[in-house]
């Protein structure tokens, strides 16, 4: 149901528009007198009144409808008054897997009857949604046509309702990084509850593997994060070794040195690289790199294992290539032409006009090239889980197996350990851990910006 109002919400919205832009052309058609605001801002206007309000309802019925429902349902429900929390949300799950025909045991006749209830309650929750929608639609198509005026603000109104649109765009996403913020916090709260501050930041060892239960056989766990950050920063290092200097030194090529017919086909070839998931680039790095890496410590007498921080590493770095050459390549194309001009005719060369003044002029964008691909090479997951490995190590050869912290995250939260556990805990400890690290590098970059800008 939700689907068929939105579906029917852009009709209606795109419909009354059409008609709000053919009546406002005939009415506006008559005499010489000039409008205040052109048909298509009152086709617009229309296209607001008209959808806004119901879409506005539609998004509340989505996030109130099914836990309103759901409460009501299970609050008649014999014996509710009882159960805890816990047991209520398991019998609120069972009645909505009952109701959607997805039964696994056979369930009670209390469980049957609450779950026929909530399917009659969600059928005519939808019938009344469908019937407000289409209310708040024809009174707000209404409002809007008797607008249709010559001295009517539609354009006025159009660009109130374009701010409106963009200050909550802005309020949600500042409210989603608070949330973000909040959530890593409180749970990394309750994980330093539970384990050492100190044992976190400054344990070497990181075997995260408890008893679940007390009859369970297992480690007492050691959660010394030390071990993880220097995996991320070893592959994160190795795969900047490889895309920094590659990235901007295409960038420069394809700038100063290439022709236009070489630079059109090099170009969107070398930024097809960014466009390919992931996945792709674990399989490559597992299948083909690290056996080549494997070999060659092998051939040197270095110890070798299957999964290395070099074949990540590496593999990464090609990943990255594109970030740091197309923002490096814009950077350096926007670089005034006054600027070479003047250089050569101090009498510099190209390679120190490009040395002395565009990298310089173009230092800013090209600081945020590389930090958006060390941003991207300190989150990455996929390609370490493939090529890198998963045990904790420290240690100063490209050749072993390292992990990071991203890797931890996902395989902490894997499984059906319970959620104020410590070992689940972790993964929300490590998650603060690297927004502080990410933020720390932002501020380092604007430093940095900052300086050559005063400078340049």
């Amino acid at each position: 149901m939700p689907v068929y109002a939105l579906l029917f919400i852009v009709l209606a919205a795109a419909f009354v528009a059409y008609l709000s832009y053919g009546r406002a052309r005939t009415r506006f058609a008559g005499d010489g007198e000039k409008p205040h605001s052109r048909p298509i801002y009152h086709a617009l206007n229309a296209a607001i009144w008209t959808g806004i309000p119901s879409f506005i309802f539609l998004l509340l019925w989505l996030l109130f409808n099914d836990n309103i429902v759901s409460w009501i349902v299970v609050s008649q429900v014999p014996g509710v008054e009882s159960l805890d929390a816990s047991a209520r949300s398991l019998l609120r799950s069972e009645i909505g897997q009952v109701a959607s025909g997805r039964t696994f045991t056979d369930p009670t006749p209390d469980v049957i009857a609450a779950a026929e209830r909530l399917h009659s309650l969600r059928y005519i929750s939808g019938a009344l949604l469908a019937v407000v929608v289409a209310a708040l639609s024809v009174f707000g198509a209404f409002i809007a046509m008797r607008m249709i005026a010559r001295r009517t603000r539609a354009r006025h109104k159009v660009e109130n309702a374009a701010t409106w649109f963009m200050l909550f765009a802005s309020a949600v996403a500042i409210l989603t990084t608070v949330g973000i913020i909040a959530s890593l916090v409180y749970e990394a709260v309750a994980f330093f509850s539970k384990v050492p501050f100190t044992e976190f930041f400054f344990g070497t060892r990181w075997e995260p593997q408890i008893p679940l239960r007390a009859d369970q056989v297992a480690g007492q766990g050691a959660f010394g994060m030390v071990p993880v950050l220097f995996g991320t920063m070893a592959i994160s290092f190795l795969a900047m070794v490889v895309a920094v200097p590659v990235g901007i030194m295409s960038a420069i090529y394809l700038t100063e040195y290439a022709g236009s017919r070489f630079r059109s086909i090099v170009k969107p070839l070398l930024e097809i690289l960014a466009g390919i998931p992931t996945v792709v680039y674990g399989f490559f790095a597992v299948l083909t790199v690290a056996p080549l890496i494997r070999a060659l410590g092998l051939n040197l007498g270095i110890p070798s294992a299957p999964n290395s921080a070099l074949a990540a590493g590496g593999v990464m770095g090609i990943m990255l290539i594109p970030f740091i050459s197309s923002i490096s390549d814009d950077a350096l194309a926007a670089v005034p032409r006054a600027m070479r001009d003047g250089s050569y005719a101090l009498g510099a060369t190209k390679g120190e006009t490009i040395r002395k003044v565009l990298l310089p002029a173009a230092l800013p964008g090209i600081v945020g090239g590389i930090l958006l691909a060390l941003s991207r090479a300190i989150g990455e997951t996929m390609i370490v889980v493939m090529a890198a490995g998963l045990i904790a190590k420290m240690t100063i050869n490209p050749f072993e197996s390292v992990t990071t912290v991203t890797v931890q995250i996902v395989t902490l939260l894997i499984g059906d350990t319970e959620f104020d556990n410590p070992k689940t805990l972790a993964a929300f400890a490590l998650g603060l851990l690297l927004f502080v690290i990410t933020l720390g590098l932002n501020l380092i970059a604007l430093n940095v910006v900052r300086r050559y800008r005063e400078k340049y």
